[in-house]
């Protein structure tokens, strides 16, 4: 995988996920799901999101020199298959480890079909609900998503289901435990 500590990130509005004022000039995506209630629901959604086996049950490569998502860490999720697989990098660029709340955002790097930041979020409310949250703005950056019009906009919400779905999954997988 390339070194991209030494890369810069291909937006400004860095942590813009982080308090929700998205930047003017990017697609805009919200999304809240409820993962289900309880303590152990919630430490399988912390542990699946900053494990990135949310993404790899979403059907994405992952490539990360650590096991856990840290403030820093360069990723590249890789979708598609052999000689097409399409790797996307990006740097976490904040993180919260609360005890009722864990999540990050990262940001794309050269090299990533799109520029802008996306955020993930889990929660334990008061009445032990488990959330879970999507915060994430973009534009494309590689002529091929330009192209691809509207379509790329359908393909980043299916990615988001499938997001949902995984982490849903991993979730509620550990309760049976």
């Amino acid at each position: 995988m390339r070194d991209y500590r030494r890369v810069e990130l291909t937006y400004s509005e860095v942590g813009a996920t982080f308090d929700g004022a998205f930047p003017n000039g990017y697609r805009h995506v919200r999304g809240r799901a409820r993962l289900g209630r309880g303590e152990r629901v919630y430490a399988g959604a912390v542990h699946a999101l900053g494990s990135f086996d949310m993404q790899r049950r979403a059907g994405l490569r992952v490539r990360a020199s650590v096991g856990m998502a840290a403030e820093g860490v360069e990723v590249a999720f890789g979708f598609g298959a052999g000689p097409l697989r399409l790797w996307a990098p990006v740097r976490v660029v904040w993180l919260v480890n609360e005890p009722l709340r864990y999540g990050y955002g990262y940001g794309t790097l050269p090299g990533h079909p799109e520029t802008g930041e996306e955020g993930f979020l889990v929660s334990l409310a008061p009445d032990e609900t488990v959330w879970f949250e999507v915060r994430a703005f973009s534009r494309p950056d590689r002529w091929f998503v330009r192209a691809a019009g509207p379509l790329g906009a359908l393909v980043q919400d299916r990615a988001n289901d499938k997001y949902r779905s995984a982490i849903h999954r991993l979730a509620n997988a550990r309760t049976a435990a």
